[in-house]
């Protein structure tokens, strides 16, 4: 006699099957490593870090303003 087999098991063995080959499948397609990571998160500090060793500072904020208050117009 052959082996007794329960389908309702079979069949979620099978989509449990399936549902991780295509997570396994995606995890390749679109997961990154860590080190891709650092190394992205690295390479966007070095670069705020070059913009920022290249700006350049105001001149107006650090002189004082020593010109007179503009008068007031008067209230109609």
């Amino acid at each position: 006699m052959g082996e007794i087999i329960n389908l309702n098991r079979l069949r979620k063995a099978r989509a449990r099957d399936a549902a991780a080959a295509a997570a396994a499948e995606n995890r390749v397609r679109h997961g990154r490593t860590k080190a891709e990571k650092a190394r992205d998160a690295d390479e966007a500090a070095r670069r705020s870090a070059a913009l920022d060793s290249h700006r350049v500072e105001s001149s107006e904020s650090s002189v004082p303003d020593s010109s007179p208050p503009k008068p007031r117009r008067p209230d109609r």
